[in-house]
């Protein structure tokens, strides 16, 4: 089994290889944007208020995300280029002890929020109208978080592997789940927002057994088992380093989030339920690019791990003309639409005005996002973790958060709206320079 998988990852042709473990990433991605699309819908329907509910628990799910695809990317990128080199054993234990180290921590994020319910709600952007209903959201998503965050371990290992379609299975039976149980549980079973907190919660618990069926029964070449998890300090450290961008770019999309629901609710309600309305749109976009992307990643890691440059360079090009030409044109469309998009949403005056220039804004982010991405999850996977640090902390850190607290005040609203996009469209010329200079380092093959 590992001998057809390392000749699938190294002799397939690049571009159908990464099309291959790209679609069923993109259907996981589109899938899971579906459904935090459709939470957005039906709670919107409840009013303004709950709509704003949605994009303040948005920065908590962030938060467990973080670490969950900082063990998992750190994991995931280690086990692939292990398997390149063919150590499986090597495999297996990055595998049991992330899977592990997913499970601790996000225990502990749950018991520590749930304490703090009430203050953390607040930090991540909640005005007192807001709170009645992100508290009840949030508690479930608290809840979740030891099942959140392991998917998102297992999900990036079977994608490492080279086995997306496994992970697509998880994934989107969680969010068909989660998709059907909305209006079941909020207005059939009259439970309101809880009944929105529930069904996601029950759809994450169900993804995570069937993600962690995957590995028990066999399908995956690296396993997961208590007695290959490991306590050294070394293993335990490569897997954060590698991963550490992840948690970076997670990290910081939650304090992003926090940072803008913040700015927007100095004007209101509305302008909070508009950008959270905005930024769940927008990653919809964004998803078929960051699939594409992470369909990149295995292959990026896999012939890195076996010496084959040529065949990493040949991924480079592909991912980015790829990511440019389907982000596109649906910015356009997302342009183009854009009124009648949010009005879907929320068919309010104030949260339509703000929310259609806001999306406009960000349709026009999608044309500089391909390159910034592919460079941060080419430089993840293959371990650099420096350079890809750095990368991941431009969009929503070292550019974001500037423009935020800058621009609003010089701007007022129009200054929360196209702050995102000022962030992405730096951190895609700060990206070039690095893509360029390694590009040339990828010339020939090298012997392992």
């Amino acid at each position: 089994m590992a001998d057809v998988q390392f000749r699938k990852m190294t002799e397939t042709p690049v571009s159908r290889l990464i099309i291959s473990l790209g679609i069923p990433t993109i259907v996981s991605m589109l899938i899971t944007s579906i459904y935090n699309l459709v939470d957005t819908y039906f709670v919107s329907k409840i009013g303004t208020s709950a709509s704003g509910a949605v994009g303040v628990v948005f920065g908590l799910m962030a938060i467990i995300q973080a670490f969950g695809f900082m063990f998992g990317h750190g994991a995931g990128s280690i086990i692939s280029r292990r398997l390149g080199a063919r150590d499986t054993e090597g495999a297996t234990r990055f595998a049991s002890t992330s899977f592990a180290l997913s499970i601790e921590v996000g225990t502990f994020i749950a018991l520590v929020g749930m304490i703090f319910l009430n203050p953390l709600m607040y930090l991540l952007g909640s005005t007192p109208t807001i709170l009645p209903y992100a508290r009840q959201y949030g508690f479930f998503i608290l809840l979740s978080s030891p099942f959140l965050a392991a998917s998102c371990v297992m999900n990036n290992i079977l994608r490492y592997e080279g086995k997306a379609m496994l992970a697509m299975i998880g994934l989107a039976t969680g969010g068909v789940l989660n998709i059907i149980g909305d209006p079941i549980l909020m207005f059939g079973c009259g439970m309101g927002v809880v009944g929105a907190g529930l069904s996601t919660a029950i759809s994450q618990i169900i993804s995570f057994f069937i993600l962690l069926y995957m590995f028990l029964s066999g399908k995956t070449t690296s396993r997961l088992s208590f007695r290959n998890i490991s306590h050294r300090f070394r293993d335990i450290f490569e897997i954060v380093s590698v991963g550490f961008p992840s948690m970076i770019r997670q990290g910081l999309n939650s304090i992003s989030t926090m940072m803008l629901n913040n700015a927007a609710a100095v004007y209101g309600d509305a302008a909070v339920a508009a950008m959270s309305i905005v930024n769940r749109v927008s990653f919809f976009i964004f998803a078929v690019g960051l699939g594409i992307g992470q369909g990149f990643q295995p292959v990026a890691a896999f012939n890195y791990g076996a010496g084959l440059l040529k065949r990493v360079r040949r991924g480079v090009i592909f991912t980015a003309t790829s990511c440019e030409a389907f982000l596109g044109l649906l910015a356009i469309l997302g342009f183009i639409f854009s009124e009648q998009i949010v009005t879907l949403f929320r068919n309010d005056p104030a949260v339509i005005e703000i929310g259609t220039f806001a999306l406009r804004c960000q349709c026009i982010a999608c044309f500089f996002q391909p390159i910034a991405v592919t460079t941060n999850m080419l430089f993840q996977s293959i371990g650099k973790s420096g350079i890809a640090s750095l990368l991941s902390a431009m969009r929503s850190g070292i550019f974001f958060i500037p423009v935020i607290l800058i621009l609003p005040n010089v701007y007022g609203l129009t200054g929360v709206q196209i702050s995102q996009t000022i962030a992405d469209i730096l951190s895609c010329l700060m990206s070039l320079p690095f893509i360029i200079s390694f590009m040339r380092t990828l010339q020939n093959d090298r012997r392992v």
